[in-house]
């Protein structure tokens, strides 16, 4: 399903920040102890009614600042343009400034759907205030509390209810997209894939707002690339303004089967790999980490070990996915790349048999019996799985409460030494005997 994008726009101090939390709950996903992972807060996914969007916030507006940049309006000016709503946040107990309407004035000429939201309207100081934000001339106002979680909810039901929430179309192909930082050869290795002598592109490349997506076939299977770099909108700024191409990113995982986690060789791992890595990580996908300009590498067999080495200690949260080196450049090792896109894509929709993957977890119980906590013991009565794309797995137990997450993770290793699941994350999910529900 494709997921709108919802942006918060204001000027400094107006509760943003305070109020994305709110938005975005606990639902946002990765497990903050998870080693490897950092988190850019600026971007989420909301959850609400089972329905979910992308929410991004931004760095307050000020003109009055030398702050007030090139960047700063960049950013903003992207924000409202890959939005499918804005929510301009103003402040009740403050009332109007001229940053406010300098927000406006932005916000009226993109011709973006906009909803007012009145934060801090639990301060005696809002009645003052209550109808200045009119002025604004939106059509839309809604009187919250971040800090107190008050009309939340309401802002809610509201965004998801004027939302089109449509199963995108999709055909038999395996999407694959290429994502990572700025300046990665992302549109160089996307030209080197589609120019590879097998390779046969389709006369049309379909179309859409968020990436360019070019069908092909690859050995006689279909395959369509999401190319997240090919967007180019207002010039540089979409280059410059790192921390914004997470969001396009974001957009294409949600789209993939498999998605191309660049990295440069020449720069090295930075945290910002990191974060794209983490959002392929939390939705489910099959990942290939391909570090890109390995032509600008001396000895490169030495060069490969110890880059293999950093990865997986940089990468401790992704030690599934295959590492593949090559030169978008020159080509050099290019032919690697398809038959492991394959490969993961195969992995990820594994289907176990139930009395295989029962003969092994009974196995790796006997072998290593989890610990007692109180007196009581994990008991695992019954496995199945239950999904692929990630492949899910369901273990009924005497008490899921006893499950110990290191226990887990050596679960999921005895599974993964048994059956061949490289490039693709597995979720095990426990329940109790008799449970229903998940």
């Amino acid at each position: 399903m494709k997921k709108p994008v919802v942006a918060l726009l204001g000027r400094p101090n107006v509760g943003k920040s305070t109020i994305f939390n709110r938005l975005i709950g606990k639902k946002v996903s990765i497990i903050e102890d998870t080693p490897g992972i950092t988190r850019d807060r600026i971007y989420g996914t909301v959850v609400h009614n089972d329905k979910s969007f992308h929410l991004i916030d931004t760095g307050g507006i000020d003109e009055t600042e030398a702050s007030f940049n090139i960047d700063i309006k960049g950013q903003a000016e992207l924000a409202i343009d890959e939005a499918d709503l804005v929510l301009f946040v103003v402040d009740g107990k403050e009332g109007l400034t001229s940053n406010d309407l300098v927000v406006r004035d932005m916000l009226r000429k993109s011709k973006k759907e906009v909803y007012v939201v009145i934060n801090k309207t639990d301060s005696k100081f809002y009645k003052e205030h209550q109808y200045d934000f009119y002025e604004l001339g939106f059509d839309q106002y809604f009187e919250v509390s971040g800090e107190q979680n008050l009309g939340i909810y309401d802002l809610l039901e509201e965004i998801t209810k004027n939302f089109n929430f449509l199963e995108e179309e999709k055909s038999n192909a395996i999407h694959f997209s290429v994502i990572g930082r700025p300046n990665v050869g992302k549109s160089s290795l996307v030209n080197a894939i589609l120019n590879e002598d097998r390779v046969i592109v389709s006369s049309i490349a379909g179309t859409t707002r968020d990436a360019i997506d070019t069908p092909f076939t690859y050995h006689g299977e279909e395959f369509v690339v999401i190319d997240t770099a090919g967007m180019r909108k207002r010039g540089k700024i979409y280059e410059n303004v790192e921390r914004y191409s997470l969001l396009r990113s974001m957009k294409a995982i949600d789209r993939s089967d498999v998605c191309l986690i660049v990295i440069d060789a020449s720069t090295g791992i930075i945290e910002h790999d990191k974060h794209i890595a983490g959002y392929a990580l939390e939705a489910g996908k099959a990942v290939i980490l391909v570090v890109n300009k390995w032509d600008t590498v001396e000895d490169k067999e030495i060069a490969m070990k110890n880059f293999t080495k950093e990865i997986r200690s940089e990468f401790q949260f992704m030690t599934y996915a295959p590492i593949v080196f090559l030169s978008a450049l020159t080509k050099k090792r290019i032919h690697t790349l398809m038959p492991e896109i394959q490969r993961v894509y195969g992995n990820s929709k594994r289907e176990i048999k139930t009395s295989l993957l029962n003969d092994v977890i009974n196995d790796a119980y006997a072998l290593n019996l989890p610990p007692s906590y109180k007196g009581k013991r994990l008991k695992i009565y019954f496995s199945n799985q239950a999904g692929t794309c990630p492949p899910t797995f369901h273990m009924q137990v005497n008490n899921k409460g006893l499950v110990h997450f290191s226990y887990e993770r050596y679960l999921e290793n005895k599974i993964r030494e048994t059956f061949d699941f490289e490039g693709t994350p597995i979720v095990i999910r426990f329940k109790n005997k008799g449970e229903q529900e998940l």
